[in-house]
């Protein structure tokens, strides 16, 4: 097929923009990293290794990243097997709401877990108003705080993962395994496990991706435990630039070994078959009541650190202190965020720029699906290559290799001065959604008939006609997916807002760390509901809108 000129031409200027934008800052940081002020040395790699605290952040983030993959999969795979094979009381309605944490922003369940189990939160007075004790006897903080927080929210890579690759499997390689002798734990292990390796190696590589570039959990919980986001902001802020650079590289390394071996260990199967996913068995009887019971538990756990959060921003400053629950409840905390602009900037900031990064994200999505897909150019593999790679690339990473290539203005390296206006954060949040865009927006235009173009044309419709009224239907669904996902994305980011943000450009995630800070602990909650709400409805519009074809 004939390849027209705009078309190749305008994939060569995408190419261009996302090396520009993706490819061009990260190298600046690998270059910075093996650069002195006499020219390339290895004093700075040499320095990173010689460091106690270096290696220790470096294994730190290796070996959580691991663990937390480990206990994810741990929750997340039985979870998934029990609501697609077993059919009980509340199934659907727990289905959703296992599936929360997906929705909400990182750092918006930091705050709710601190809230809630933290030394001063909701568990930790009622354990002082049962026993009489001063303090409660534990902390929240450490690796075991951090791994909890992050499986957590990450499990849900697992469970819908795997969920989804269920429902597609084929109940028949079941039925033979078992005609054929094969015990339960048999037909599992040898058969339903390694048909599902695609989704098990998938769910993995998010999840360990996820976790090796959480931010917020090892922030707020760390205490002395390093990692290496949080130690690239330490020594960053401590002035020591070059070696920021090396610890942004080393967790890149990790980050790309990952997605590396990811790709060698769960190739691309088919786990669909002729038969279709083996039907729901029903659960009746008291082992169904026990199962529900034990479902709704779940799900009261679940929504506790959000109910936690809605609760304490309807308690006003420094009326809580020693007591089970907050003995006063008003809106006051809601008027102030409403009335004082300096609080209610934050919320603008963090709504318009979500919503600005979300469409032009979409816009480039739709674009390189018309390129790679229906135009086939040249360069397609790349084009998708790089709209994928922020995915791959911790946020970290992301914002440090920004404020290196867009800290100085030198037109010839294609270089500009963003520091300091609000088109920094703008920038970073268009980046991170691209990868989350582009997936689903792509796997819509693959699944469009490629006769429909014929079909209209018979039909005596143009181009235009046809985009308008045929093919951007059938791509809403798609559409409205990525964009949802874009949009909590950027509405909860906040590892690249605390590296790149201004005083004017601040984001809602920034004014909750600075309202903790200041003790302002129902501001900080209503901020943080403001988030939930929004991410959430906007995630459930997204679905609902995708799920309706």
């Amino acid at each position: 097929m004939k390849i027209p000129r705009t078309a190749q031409l305008a994939a060569g200027v995408v190419v261009a923009v996302l090396v520009w934008l993706v490819v061009y800052p990260v190298l600046l940081v690998t270059r910075d990293a093996f650069v002195g002020p006499a020219g390339g040395t290895l004093d700075h790699v040499r320095a990173f290794l010689a460091r106690p605290n270096e290696w220790q952040a470096f294994w730190g983030s290796l070996w959580l990243s691991v663990a937390t993959v480990v206990l994810s999969a741990l929750i997340g795979v039985p979870l998934a097997f029990l609501f697609s094979r077993y059919e009980f009381p509340g199934r659907r309605v727990l289905g959703a709401l296992v599936a929360l944490p997906v929705a909400l922003p990182p750092l918006v369940g930091v705050v709710a877990f601190l809230f809630l189990y933290g030394e001063t939160g909701f568990v930790a007075h009622l354990y002082d108003a049962v026993t009489g004790a001063a303090m409660a006897p534990w902390r929240l903080e450490g690796p075991g705080a951090i791994l909890l927080v992050q499986a957590y929210s990450m499990y849900v890579y697992f469970y819908l993962l795997t969920r989804a690759a269920l429902e597609r499997l084929d109940g028949s390689a079941g039925e033979a395994a078992s005609s054929l002798g094969a015990s339960r734990w048999g037909t599992l292990t040898r058969v339903t496990l390694p048909l599902l390796r695609p989704a098990l190696v998938g769910a993995a590589l998010l999840t360990f991706t996820a976790a090796l570039a959480s931010f917020s959990a090892p922030y707020i919980f760390g205490g002395g435990y390093r990692v290496l986001p949080t130690q690239i902001l330490a020594t960053r802020l401590n002035g020591d630039y070059a070696l920021s650079m090396v610890e942004t590289v080393a967790l890149t390394l990790l980050a790309l070994v990952a997605l590396g071996l990811s790709t060698r260990v769960g190739p691309d199967a088919a786990t669909t078959g002729g038969k279709g996913a083996a039907p729901a068995r029903a659960i009746g009887g008291r082992t169904g009541i026990l199962v529900s019971m034990l479902g709704w538990g779940l799900a009261v756990f679940l929504l506790l650190p959000h109910a936690t959060l809605l609760l304490l921003s309807f308690v006003p400053l420094a009326t809580w202190t020693t007591q089970a629950l907050p003995p006063v409840y008003s809106v006051a905390n809601y008027v102030m965020v409403a009335h004082e602009p300096t609080r209610l900037l934050p919320l603008l900031n963090s709504l318009w720029m979500a919503v600005a990064a979300t469409v032009l994200s979409v816009g480039i999505a739709v674009l390189s699906g018309v390129l790679i897909v229906r135009r086939r150019v040249r360069g397609r593999g790349l084009i998708e290559t790089l709209l994928a790679t922020p995915w791959a690339v911790p946020g970290t990473v992301f914002a440090l290799a920004l404020a290196t290539a867009f800290r100085v203005r030198e037109p010839w390296a294609a270089r500009m001065m963003l520091v300091g206006t609000i088109w920094y954060l703008q920038l970073a949040y268009l980046i991170r959604d691209l990868p989350v865009t582009s997936r689903p927006v792509l796997t819509g235009f693959r699944q469009l008939d490629p006769t429909l173009d014929d079909a209209a044309a018979a039909l005596g419709a143009d181009r235009w006609t046809t985009w308008r009224r045929v093919i951007l239907p059938l791509l809403r669904p798609a559409i409205a997916a990525g964009a949802a996902l874009a949009f909590v994305v950027a509405l909860g980011d906040f590892v690249t807002s605390i590296l790149l943000y201004t005083y004017d450009s601040r984001p809602m995630s920034l004014e909750i760390l600075s309202s903790l800070r200041d003790g302002d602990v129902g501001v900080a909650a209503v901020y943080g509901v403001v988030l939930m709400l929004a991410s959430a409805t906007v995630f459930l519009l997204g679905s609902e809108r995708s799920a309706t074809r």
